[in-house]
């Protein structure tokens, strides 16, 4: 047996808040407690100084793009480009970096863009060229621009091509399938290997890859799943079934773990395809509808019966009112417990009020949810309220609700959507744009550790902690003051007082710097160094 004493530190354990030191023997926690002791139990330890830092359980993403993120981690990141003119002068310079193969750019947002156009086709094969195949996809990812040669090698495009507009729908999804096909497989696996080490970087040990037929394709999914790297990937496939021996022979095919994440019920906000009730305020139209309440009632009866996770991707009102449907019909026929017991989860769940609320925690849902999103479009001028008015906006992300209801919340980032940084995540959960929608510090981060591991089906009481028994994952981090705080400076919930025995976090205030990670390790083994 191997075994390591780290010494020196600042523990975040429920069990030891007051620790020093952590023993940790052949990738297992051991022991914690003062490092005299800790001696003493374990002489023949390896030693590691912390010189003070602070260590917490490592985080996991439980619904992250890989490709996409890498490919723009190492191609044309358009996040910043802060017009369309600056979007086009990175095409240009894209091009001339990159002299052949399809020109692929992630993160673009018109709605902060003083004349809010997107570039057109032609536009793009100005500033690329003649013939070059360019796939442009906006922030949210359920919209994009394409250069002509590329719509021309796509094909009839169908609905959700408009000459002039963003694609959307199903001409998107063609769009996307033949822009991807054109990668090879070293840019993919270069793209793959930026991604994965951009999470470990960020003390992330696991990712759940929300993979589907109109997302990244199969040939992705199971290359991503073979490929070689530190950070343990949990794949999702988006794709209906309708009887148990299908979903278990989908599974077996692709060799994915579950049939859900970004299964689409509608699109997104953003693009004016998430699907609503009632009109949007800044366009005509309810957005787009993919799977009625019998598609998702099928699938999540197959699933429950094969005994396999199910999920759904739902922003709107009326997507949420689809998949609520779903679940009472299926726990109706099975049981609730039955459909408890596979934990399927509801992806985003942005527009869910309280009857749906009520609903999905009494079926034991899972709700996998992104606080950046509201930190990036929410508030009184943010885009959810030019997409909804003002008096639908502040209803969305009611992370406080969700919990108090009992539904468990898994924190993500939909990475390359909003920025894989759990601590930022964290943050954007605690101060909601809408009063009273956000959570205390200490159930954020619960909400990104154990929730996040609870949402890809490990219910083991141990995971994402750091206690005798459990894994050791864990991130180093150098990390200022540590504090005891409640969701708002009005609430006090837990005693500031050290014998409360409540473990203290960084501080998380706007504007405060957050943690910078020192190593993150998984199951004992150093998977991130500084």
């Amino acid at each position: 047996m191997s075994t390591q004493l780290l010494i020196g530190g600042r523990f975040y354990s429920s069990s030891s808040p007051d620790a020093t030191a952590m023993a940790v023997t052949d990738g297992t926690v051991v022991w914690l407690g003062a490092e005299a002791p800790g001696r003493a139990m374990h002489p023949g330890a390896e030693i590691v100084d912390l010189d003070g830092a602070f260590v917490a359980p490592a985080f996991v993403d439980p619904h992250v793009h890989v490709t996409a993120l890498g490919l723009q981690l190492t191609g044309l990141d358009l996040s910043g480009a802060a017009s369309r003119a600056e979007l086009l002068a990175a095409v240009r310079a894209q091009a001339q970096r990159q002299p052949d193969g399809v020109i692929i750019g992630e993160g673009w947002d018109d709605t902060t863009w003083a004349d809010g156009r997107p570039p057109t086709a032609a536009e793009l094969d100005d500033a690329a060229g003649p013939g070059r195949l360019v796939y442009l996809a906006r922030v949210d990812a359920h919209s994009a621009v394409a250069s002509s040669a590329l719509l021309d090698a796509a094909g009839p495009l169908g609905d959700g091509f408009e000459r002039g507009a963003p694609l959307r729908a199903d001409a998107h999804h063609r769009v996307r399938t033949v822009a991807f096909a054109e990668l090879g497989r070293a840019q993919r696996d270069r793209a793959r290997a930026a991604a994965l080490d951009d999470a470990a970087a960020h003390g992330i040990v696991a990712v759940h890859e929300c993979a589907g037929p109109d997302i990244s394709g199969r040939d992705d999914v199971r290359e991503l799943l073979t490929f070689e790297h530190g950070v343990q990937v949990r794949a999702y496939w988006g794709e209906a079934v309708s009887s148990a021996d299908e979903a278990r022979a989908l599974v077996a095919e692709l060799g994915v773990h579950a049939l859900g994440g970004d299964l689409f019920v509608d699109g997104s906000l953003g693009s004016h395809t998430a699907l609503l009730r009632e009109s949007y305020a800044d366009a005509a139209g309810c957005g787009k509808s993919f799977l009625d309440a019998d598609t998702v009632t099928a699938h999540l009866r197959a699933c429950t019966e094969a005994g396999i996770q199910a999920g759904f991707h739902a922003i709107g009102d009326a997507a949420m009112d689809t998949v609520v449907a779903g679940f009472a019909r299926v726990a109706a026929e099975l049981g609730g417990p039955a459909v408890a017991a596979r934990g399927h989860r509801v992806e985003h769940a942005e527009m869910i009020d309280a009857a749906a609320i009520e609903q999905l925690a009494a079926v034991g849902a899972i709700a996998s949810v992104q606080p950046g999103f509201d930190a990036a479009w929410g508030g009184p001028d943010g885009m959810y309220a030019t997409r909804l008015g003002a008096e639908r906006a502040v209803g969305l992300n009611p992370f406080a609700a969700m919990a108090a209801a009992g539904i468990t919340l898994a924190i993500g980032s939909d990475a390359p959507v909003t920025v894989m940084n759990p601590w930022e995540q964290i943050r954007a959960a605690v101060h909601h744009r809408t009063t009273g929608h956000g959570v205390s510090p200490r159930a954020a981060f619960a909400a990104a550790t154990r929730g996040a591991w609870r949402a890809g089906g490990v219910r083991d009481g141990i995971g994402g902690t750091l206690v005798p028994g459990a894994p050791a994952s864990y991130a180093v981090w150098d990390a200022g003051d540590l504090v005891v705080a409640a969701a708002a400076d009005t609430v006090q919930r837990w005693s500031t007082d050290p014998r409360s025995r409540v473990p203290g976090l960084p501080v998380l205030a706007p504007g405060a710097d957050l943690p910078t990670c020192l190593r993150t390790v998984h199951n004992g083994t150093t998977i991130y160094s500084a």
